[in-house]
C-alpha cells in the first residue's frame, strides 16, 4: 500500500488544495517564531550564533519528524497518516492557484491585479512589473517552487517516508524563516541555510533531469551545463536553467528586490516569456510530478513483488 501513498497524497492535493485552516507549516513557522525570540541573540558572538541557530533547528525539527514517524508507523492508520502528512507537504495545488491567479489577471489585461497576484510567490519588488517581467517572474517561481513544494518532498517521502517529507518542508520553512543575510539572522540562520540546501541538493539535479526529458532536451541539457554554475543558488540553478531550455524561453536578468537592483544571468534560450507559457510551464511541473508518482509505484510493486 505504501506504494501507492505519493499518488493517492497528489489526488488528495488536486481536489481538496492547500489546507486554508491550521496548515501544519503555518503552525510550524509559528513555534519557529516562539523558538527564535527565545534563543536568538544578535549581541552574541558569531560562533554562539550558529551554535544557537543549530540548536533552535534541531529543537524543532527534531520532535516534528518524530511525531511523523510516530504517526506512520501506527498499525493499519500508517498508511492513511502517511497520506495525510504527505498531503500536508505538498504544495502541487498551492503553486497552480497562484500562478493561475497570473494568468487570469494578464488575460484580462488587469496589470494591477497580475502584480498582486505574483508579489505572492515571489521576493522581489512587483508594483512597476510590465507583462513581460510578470510572466518571467512566476515562470522562475512555478520551476523552483516544483522543486522545493513537491519534487523535493517527494524524494524525501521516498527515502525516509513521512518524516522524511516532513523534514524537508520543515527545513524550507526555516530557511525562508531565517536563511536571510541581514544582521539577525547571517550567523543565526548560517545552520537552516545550509541544511536546506543539503537537503535540496540531489532532488534539485533529478528535478532538472525530469524538466530536461520532458521537454526539449537537448537545449534543457545545453542550458544547465553552460549557465547553472553563475547563479547564486546551487540548487534553484540547475532547476531554472533546465527548466526554461525544456520550455524554450530565456529567464533570469535583473529586478528589484527591496528596493535594490540586482542583476541576475540569464537562463534559458528562445524568446521572451508570455502568459502562456506560465501555462506550459504549470503543465511541466505537473506531468514531472505524475512520472515521478507513477515511477515511485512500479518500482515499489517490483520490487515487493
Amino acid at each position: 500500500m505504501i506504494a501507492f501513498v505519493p499518488m493517492v497524497a497528489l489526488l488528495v492535493d488536486r481536489l481538496l488544495g492547500e489546507p486554508r485552516h491550521h496548515h501544519p507549516l503555518v503552525i510550524f513557522g509559528r513555534c519557529a517564531e516562539t523558538v527564535e525570540k527565545r534563543i536568538a541573540d544578535v549581541n552574541a558572538l558569531s560562533t554562539q550564533q550558529r551554535m544557537r541557530g543549530f540548536f533552535a533547528a534541531l529543537v524543532l525539527l527534531l520532535p516534528t519528524c518524530f511525531l511523523a514517524w510516530c504517526l506512520s508507523s501506527v498499525p493499519v492508520l500508517g498508511v492513511l497518516f502517511s497520506v495525510i502528512i504527505l498531503y500536508g507537504c505538498i504544495g502541487l495545488q498551492s503553486l497552480h492557484e497562484h500562478a493561475q491567479a497570473v494568468i487570469a489577471a494578464l488575460s484580462a489585461n488587469n496589470s494591477n491585479a497580475a502584480r498582486k497576484a505574483v508579489s505572492m510567490i515571489v521576493s522581489r519588488d512587483t508594483e512597476q512589473m510590465d507583462e513581460l517581467q510578470i510572466s518571467r517572474a512566476t515562470i522562475e517561481s512555478v520551476l523552483e517552487n516544483g522543486n522545493d513544494a513537491v519534487f523535493a518532498t517527494l524524494f524525501w517521502f521516498f527515502v525516509l517516508g513521512a518524516p522524511g517529507a516532513v523534514l524537508l518542508r520543515a527545513a524550507n520553512t526555516l530557511d525562508a524563516m531565517w536563511g536571510y543575510k541581514t544582521d539577525r539572522y547571517l550567523h543565526f540562520g548560517f545552520f537552516a541555510a545550509r541544511f536546506d540546501d543539503v537537503l535540496n541538493w540531489i532532488p534539485a539535479r533529478l528535478t532538472a533531469l525530469t524538466y530536461a526529458l520532458l521537454g526539449n532536451t537537448a537545449r534543457a541539457l545545453r542550458c544547465w551545463s553552460a549557465q547553472a554554475a553563475y547563479c547564486a543558488s546551487p540548487n534553484g540553478g540547475p532547476v531554472m536553467t533546465a527548466g526554461a531550455g525544456s520550455l524554450g524561453v530565456t529567464l533570469g536578468g535583473g529586478a528589484f528586490y527591496h528596493g535594490v537592483w540586482q542583476e541576475k544571468p540569464v537562463m534559458g534560450e528562445g524568446g521572451e516569456p508570455k502568459s502562456v507559457d506560465i501555462v506550459r510551464a504549470l503543465q511541466l511541473v505537473k506531468r514531472s510530478a505524475w512520472l515521478w508518482v507513477i515511477a515511485y509505484a512500479l518500482i515499489a510493486v517490483v520490487l515487493h513483488a
